[in-house]
């Protein structure tokens, strides 16, 4: 599983737009949670981390790799 911190979300859309970009990501079998108290996402599958990273910015966040 992997653990991406989140910086930008403020709502339950910002939320729901994180999950829908992470599931979109080749590799991705489940998008496990996107927390917005604490400002991250949990992913579980083979996605590569940068993939990853790059779709949260490109919805408009900003992300880092947390573990």
């Amino acid at each position: 599983m992997r653990r991406i911190a989140i910086e930008g979300m403020t709502c339950g859309h910002c939320v729901q737009a994180v999950s829908k970009a992470l599931a979109k990501v080749p590799g991705v079998t489940r998008v496990s949670e996107v927390s917005l108290e604490r400002g991250e996402a949990l992913v579980e599958g083979s996605a590569a981390a940068e993939a990853l990273l790059a779709a949260v910015r490109e919805a408009g966040y900003e992300a880092r790799d947390a573990g």
